[in-house]
């Protein structure tokens, strides 16, 4: 069972937390802020430093990915054991990594327990959410130039598994996931819900963004449906995840039940 774990990945960071292997991790990346009491550092996982990870002593280093295309490598030839679990797609691949970092810290049981628990939360969530003849229809906004998601993300694809449609999807083609909707775009569709992924880095709220021209005429704006959610819960493929759910699935209920 490893001692000292690095872990240079946020959402691996807050698995290792969530199954119990916090007391094994010696040093995380500088984008590690949850939980709290994690040993942040100026590690970045996008340009790793070698050095300054084998000076930590670790048994196990954590990662989303080798990004560099050498780094992981490097430690791999030091001796290092490095484990790369790239970004999830789906809750399956959530639960498989959990688990996957429960073998690897001794911490199976603890893992299985969590996997358990998410799945008993997801599905209450999604049983809660009222069927509906058509799809509400929402706008998710990763910061005020418009950047959005679309469903071929994992953050869209739990959006789909609520049962809500995507008004990104139609004109994200070829962005990646990751498109930037025209403001005029988004005023014409008229989303029902409109849930902001930028509280934390950029300021905005429902207030805010009621400031902008013509986003005060917008249903989901007089009707109280914009959702202020966390940025890094929402960017992240962790446990939190399920807070994330759960609070979009609360204004879906409150929308259905005000209709």
């Amino acid at each position: 069972m490893p001692a000292k774990i690095v872990s240079m990945s946020a959402t691996h960071t807050e698995m290792l937390y969530a199954i119990g292997a916090g007391d094994q991790v010696v040093a995380v990346d500088a984008f590690s802020n949850y939980p709290a009491d994690v040993p942040v550092t100026d590690l970045t996982g996008f340009a790793p430093n070698v050095e300054a990870i084998v000076g930590y002593e670790t048994d196990l280093v954590v990662t989303d990915g080798d990004w560099d295309g050498a780094s992981m490598g490097a430690l791999t030839e030091l001796g290092v054991p490095v484990l790369i679990l790239p970004a999830a797609l789906s809750l399956d691949d959530v639960y498989t990594q959990i688990e996957q970092l429960g073998v690897a810290t001794g911490h199976v049981g603890e893992a299985a327990e969590l996997v358990a628990n998410m799945q008993r939360e997801v599905d209450a969530i999604l049983a809660s959410i009222p069927e509906r003849d058509e799809p509400l229809t929402f706008y998710h906004e990763l910061d005020a130039t418009y950047y959005s998601v679309t469903s071929e993300t994992f953050i869209g694809q739990i959006y789909s598994s609520m049962g809500l449609a995507n008004i990104a999807d139609e004109v994200g083609e070829g962005a990646f996931g990751y498109p930037q909707l025209a403001e005029e775009y988004i005023l014409e569709q008229n989303p029902d819900l409109i849930l902001l992924a930028d509280t934390v880095c950029c300021g905005m709220s429902a207030d805010t963004l009621a400031e902008r021209p013509g986003w005060d005429a917008l249903s989901a704006v007089t009707g109280g449906s914009v959702v202020e959610l966390n940025d890094d819960i929402a960017s992240r493929w962790g446990p939190r995840i399920v807070e994330h759910m759960r609070a979009v699935a609360d204004a879906v209920v409150a929308l259905s039940e005000n209709a």
